[in-house]
C-alpha cells in the first residue's frame, strides 16, 4: 500500500446500534475497492473485520476492527465498531482516533438506544456526523419514516443528500441530490452503480429535496446565502464546498441511503466520505498535557512525532499489537520513541497498516494516519508515544466502570498455574475488564460490562490459552454493625500447672456513623490495666469483629471505650488480655442490637421510552429506590439505588425485558440495613453452613 499525505486520509468510524449493518458495509467497501474478490457476509462468518472466533460464532462485533480502503486516490481508514451495549466502551475508546462518524440507522427499526449513545460519543470527540439509512431492501423498511425519526431525535440540520429508487425488495438505486444524478445497482453486485436518468416519477421529489439541501447549505455562510437569494440556487462547486464546510462545522448532518448487505450505494458512500468527511488536518486541535499545563496540538507533519495508542490486541502468535494514530510528525519505520506512561524506550519495527487481521508493511505514516506495530515492550491502550526529550501526553479516554462481577476459579491445578498469565494478557487487550480479589470474601473476581462480556472472555481463555475456568455468582460482601449500646465485663482466667492466664477488662460499645469504621478509646485511670496490655485488648476485639457475630461478616462502624479492668502480676500476658478482649466483644454484641448491612449500588438504566413502565416496576421489585428520571429523545433514563444482592441477574433480565435494547451502569454507593426478613434468611443460611462444616469435621 502506498504512503498517503495527511490531506488524502479519512478516518471514519462506522457506528450505530447492534445489527445496523456496520460490518456488512465494511465488507462491501472492501469488495468495491478490489481488496477482496467476493462479497463476504456476516452470517457466513467470513468478513474481513469480524475475524475473531467469538465474533464469528456469535455473529456480532465484539471489539473494533480496522480496514484501510484505497478509493479514488484517497485512503479511507474504516473503524468497524461494536453496537451492542455490553461492548460500547470499546466503541468509545476507538472513536477517539477517528475524525468523523457515519451513524448507521436500521431502515426498519429507525433510531435505537445505541444510535443516541454513539451520537453522544461523537459530540464528545468533536466528530462531524452523517447518517446512513441502511437495510432499505428489507420488508417494512421506510426511508422517509427513518428520516423523520432522525430529524425528530437529532434536529432539523439532519437532511437527506440521497434518495432511494424503489423500496423494500424493489430498492435498486440511489439518487444523489448533490449532483442530481441517479445510479442503478445490481443486488449483490460490486457496489458500483451505473448512471441512469432520474426516474420520471421521482423528478419532482428529487427537485424539492435538492432545493431543501441547497437552502440548508446556504444557511451556513453569509456569502452563500446572498448567492442563493440572488439566483434561487447555487452552482455545484459551491454546494460541494459549502456542504464540506457545513459538515466539518457540525452545521449539517447529511443522510445517505443504501443496503450494505446487498451492496447497493457503496461507491457513493465512499465518495461521500472522501469529499465531505474532513481530513485529519481539519480536525480540531488535540488537547495534550505538556508537563503540568495543557496545550493544543494541531495534526500536522511539521512537528516532532507523537502518537496515541487507542487499541491493544493480545495476539497469541504475533504478540501484543498496538494500534495507534500518528498525531503529529511523520512516523518512519524503525522509529525510536518513548512511551510516556512507563518511560520505556520503544523501537517501532515493522510499522504496518491493517485490513482486519492482515498487516500490510509501510515505510512511513503521515500525521493523522492509522498504523499498527507488534511487540512493544511496555505500551498499553491510552498511552502516548513521543520523541526522546519531549514530554507530552494525550488524555486517556474515560469509560464506565464494569457493572457486574463473577467469582472466577481454575478448573484444575494446571489451569490454576496458567490462569494468571492468561488473565493478564486479556486485561491488556480489554479495557472494560477488571480483575481483583475481594478482601472480605477472598474471591477472585472478574468484572465486566455484562454476563455475555464475561462469557466471551472465558471462551477466549480456553481457545487462546488453553485455560479452563469456572464462574459463579460472587458472594455479597455483607457487613454487620450495631444499633444500640453495651457495657460489659470480659474476663479470661485459666489456671494450669505453673503460670496461669489472667486478663480482665470492662468496655463500653456504641454505634458510629455509617462509614466511620472502628474507633478505640483508652479511658483507663490509675493503672487498672497496665499500658503494655491495652493494645492487646484492641487486637482481640478487632480479630473477633473480623469474624463477625450474626453471620460471619465483619463488624463495622462501632466504637469501643476501655474504661476499667484488672491484672495479675504473674499470670497476666498479652495473649490473656487479647482473649479477654474477644470475650468482651461477644458479650457486647449480645446487648448492642446487632444488624446486617448490605451494599447498595447506584444504578442507571437507559432504554426505549416504551419500556419505562416495565423498568420502573422491575426496579421496585428489586427493593430499588428511584432517585431520578430523564428523557432524551426516545430514551428513558432511570436512576435508582438498589441492593447488590438484587442486581446479580439483572443483565439477563434486562435483556429479556427490552429485547436487548437497554443498557445499565452500576457502581457502589453505600451500605444500608438489611430488612429483617432478608436478614433472617442470610443468618439461617450461615448457621446451616457452619453446622454442616462442624459435622464434616467430626
Amino acid at each position: 500500500m502506498k504512503v498517503y499525505e495527511s490531506t488524502d486520509v479519512r478516518n471514519v468510524a462506522l457506528v450505530g446500534h447492534g445489527n445496523s449493518g456496520k460490518t456488512s458495509l465494511a465488507a462491501g467497501m472492501l469488495f468495491a475497492a478490489g481488496v477482496t474478490n467476493r462479497l463476504t457476509r456476516v452470517d457466513e462468518g467470513n468478513t474481513i473485520t469480524d475475524y475473531d472466533d467469538e465474533e464469528i460464532s456469535r455473529k456480532i462485533t465484539i471489539s473494533t476492527s480496522l480496514a484501510a480502503v484505497e478509493w479514488n486516490k484517497k485512503k479511507l481508514n474504516v473503524f468497524d465498531t461494536p453496537g451492542f451495549n455490553l461492548f460500547m466502551y470499546d466503541t468509545k475508546i476507538s472513536m477517539a482516533a477517528a475524525d468523523s462518524a457515519l451513524i448507521l440507522v436500521d431502515g426498519v427499526a429507525g433510531v435505537e438506544v445505541m444510535t443516541e449513545k454513539v451520537w453522544e460519543y461523537a459530540e464528545g470527540f468533536n466528530l462531524p456526523r452523517a447518517f446512513l439509512i441502511n437495510k432499505l431492501d428489507r420488508e417494512r423498511s421506510d426511508f422517509q419514516r427513518s428520516v423523520d425519526n432522525v430529524i425528530e431525535v437529532f434536529g432539523r440540520h439532519s437532511i437527506p443528500v440521497q434518495l432511494p429508487i424503489g423500496a423494500e425488495r424493489d430498492f435498486t438505486g440511489v439518487v444523489d441530490l448533490i449532483t442530481m444524478k441517479a445510479f442503478s445497482y445490481t443486488p449483490d453486485g460490486d457496489g458500483k452503480g451505473q448512471e441512469i436518468p432520474i426516474p420520471a416519477g421521482m423528478k419532482a421529489q428529487a427537485d424539492e429535496a435538492h432545493g431543501a439541501l441547497i437552502e440548508m447549505v446556504a444557511e451556513g455562510k453569509d456569502e452563500l446565502m446572498e448567492k442563493y437569494f440572488e439566483n434561487g440556487t447555487l452552482p455545484a462547486e459551491d454546494i460541494i464546498a459549502g456542504l464540506h464546510d457545513a459538515v466539518k462545522e457540525d452545521k449539517v448532518f447529511p443522510i445517505l441511503c443504501g443496503s450494505a448487505l446487498r451492496n447497493i450505494g457503496t461507491d457513493l458512500i465512499m465518495e461521500f466520505m472522501q469529499t465531505f468527511c474532513p481530513d485529519p488536518t481539519e480536525h480540531p486541535a488535540l488537547k495534550a498535557m505538556v508537563g503540568d499545563h495543557e496545550e493544543a496540538k494541531s495534526i500536522t507533519d511539521k512537528d516532532h512525532v507523537t502518537a496515541y495508542v487507542f487499541k491493544t490486541v493480545a495476539d497469541p502468535f504475533a504478540g501484543r499489537l498496538s494500534f495507534f494514530k500518528v498525531c503529529t510528525g511523520v512516523m518512519k519505520n524503525d522509529a525510536n520513541l518513548v512511551a510516556m506512561r512507563s518511560r520505556s524506550q520503544e523501537r517501532l519495527s515493522h510499522v504496518s497498516v491493517v485490513q482486519g487481521k492482515t498487516l500490510i508493511p509501510v515505510n512511513e505514516l503521515h500525521a493523522g494516519d492509522i498504523g499498527v506495530v507488534a511487540k512493544l515492550k511496555d505500551v498499553l491502550t491510552g498511552d502516548t508515544l513521543c520523541e526522546k526529550g519531549d514530554s507530552l501526553e494525550y488524555p486517556k479516554v474515560e469509560i464506565p466502570e464494569p457493572s457486574i462481577a463473577y467469582a472466577i476459579g481454575a478448573k484444575s491445578r494446571n489451569d490454576e498455574d496458567r490462569m494468571g498469565n492468561a488473565v493478564a494478557k486479556i486485561l491488556e487487550e480489554d479495557q472494560g475488564l477488571r480483575f481483583y480479589r475481594d478482601p472480605q470474601t477472598k474471591d477472585f473476581l472478574l468484572a465486566g460490562s455484562g454476563g455475555q462480556h464475561i462469557e466471551v472472555i472465558v471462551s477466549r481463555m480456553k481457545k487462546r490459552y488453553n485455560v479452563e475456568v469456572e464462574l459463579r455468582q460472587p458472594k455479597i460482601p455483607y457487613r454487620e454493625t450495631i444499633r444500640g449500646f453495651a457495657d460489659v465485663h470480659g474476663r479470661h482466667k485459666k489456671q494450669t500447672g505453673g503460670h496461669g492466664q489472667f486478663g480482665d477488662c470492662k468496655i463500653k460499645m456504641e454505634p458510629l456513623e455509617r462509614g466511620k469504621g472502628f474507633e478505640y478509646a483508652n479511658a483507663i485511670f490509675g493503672g487498672a490495666v497496665p499500658r503494655q496490655f491495652i493494645p492487646a485488648i484492641e487486637k482481640g476485639i478487632l480479630e473477633a469483629a473480623e469474624r463477625g457475630y450474626l453471620a460471619g461478616f465483619p463488624v463495622v462502624d462501632f466504637k469501643v471505650t476501655l474504661y476499667d479492668g484488672s491484672y495479675h502480676d504473674v499470670d497476666s500476658s498479652e495473649m490473656a488480655f487479647k482473649i479477654a478482649g474477644r470475650k468482651a466483644f461477644k458479650l457486647a454484641m449480645e446487648q448492642a442490637k446487632p444488624v446486617l448491612l448490605e451494599p447498595i449500588m447506584k444504578v442507571e438504566v437507559a432504554g426505549p421510552v416504551e419500556f419505562a413502565g416495565d423498568l420502573m416496576s422491575d426496579m421496585n421489585g428489586r427493593r430499588g429506590r428511584i432517585s431520578g428520571m430523564d428523557t432524551k429523545g426516545a430514551t428513558q433514563i432511570i436512576r435508582a439505588q438498589v441492593p447488590m444482592a438484587e442486581m446479580l441477574t439483572y443483565q439477563n433480565d434486562l435483556t429479556s425485558m427490552t429485547q436487548g435494547r437497554a443498557s445499565f451502569s452500576m457502581e457502589f454507593s453505600h451500605y444500608d440495613y438489611v430488612p429483617a426478613l432478608n436478614a433472617d434468611k442470610i443468618i439461617a443460611a450461615y448457621k446451616a453452613a457452619a453446622t454442616g462444616e462442624v459435622e464434616e469435621d467430626e
